[in-house]
């Protein structure tokens, strides 16, 4: 992936869903309290990086990612919003990035990053080793897909998202066969951190709703996600489903995404948390 060139939608994705980001990191700071390092693993464009300075107002908040681009727009996000003077980058691959860290993270946080590293469990007792005693890891990975539109959306066949979920399962199974150093493991994430040697697991969904009809910043994001699955799966999509693709994203078409009144957006994403024996 090219990720300097996702970066504006990873921004509008992270923005529209600060409420829920806010909620879990809420639900954080009731077991962590004061930290004074706070690392960001995967940051991207860091715009979760400000929400935990904002939460955590006492920490200083270290975003690291593999890509500069990002990082550099991290830092002016940091800049603008008042809070570059307790605000860092480091940029590296993980986990070997997190050599460089000067001293042990109170709080480490893997939003939906954990899962672009070949041998997750590594990686994770890695993590593990990098936190001060009693410091806490916490990952955001697995939830429930986006859901945009209803079951029967009067074009093509019902269930369309149905079936474009399932392409995404095989090219998600395809990513990660194809990483570096790729290691198969089940999903159990609180037995996962376990393994790390830590304790305390705990784990909680956090929900985002949208309603229809949906704002014209929720409509822009639906556009983009599916111009992209439209895009990524160009080759194998569905005749039928791909002319219904095609519509949705025309924005002169009434069935368009840009002008039906039933857009929304409703998503669940699970945070996983443990804590280092102190």
């Amino acid at each position: 992936m090219d990720w300097a060139e996702m970066a504006p939608h990873l921004v509008a994705q992270a923005e529209l869903f600060t409420p829920l980001y806010e909620r879990a990191l809420a639900w954080l700071a009731k077991e962590v309290t004061e930290p004074g390092l706070i690392v960001d693993l995967g940051s991207g464009p860091g715009v979760v990086s400000g929400l935990f300075a904002e939460t955590f107002p006492g920490a200083r908040v270290l975003a690291v990612d593999g890509s500069e681009p990002l990082l550099e727009q991290a830092g002016e996000r940091a800049a603008r919003l008042g809070y570059a003077d307790r605000f860092g980058t480091l940029a590296g691959e993980l986990p070997g990035a997190l050599d460089e860290l000067d001293y042990p993270a109170d709080l480490l946080w893997a939003g939906r990053s954990l899962h672009h590293l070949g041998d997750q469990r590594a990686a994770l007792t890695t993590f593990a080793q990098r936190l001060a005693p009693g410091g806490t890891l916490a990952i955001m990975e697995g939830g429930l897909p986006s859901r945009f539109l209803p079951r029967d959306i009067g074009i093509g066949r019902p269930g369309l998202e149905a079936r474009l979920d399932a392409l995404q399962e095989e090219w998600f199974a395809q990513m990660r066969a194809d990483l570096p150093g790729s290691v198969e493991v089940t999903e159990d994430w609180p037995a996962l951190l376990g393994s790390a040697g830590l304790k305390h697991t705990r784990s909680r969904s956090f929900l985002l709703d949208l309603p229809a009809p949906a704002s014209d910043r929720a409509r822009a994001y639906v556009t983009d996600s599916l111009g992209r699955l439209r895009e990524v799966y160009a080759d194998i999509l569905d005749p039928e489903d791909r002319a219904v693709l095609d519509r949705l994203l025309d924005p002169a078409d009434p069935a368009g995404v840009r002008r039906r009144s039933d857009v929304f957006v409703l998503a669940a994403h699970t945070v996983h948390t443990a804590v280092k024996p102190a």
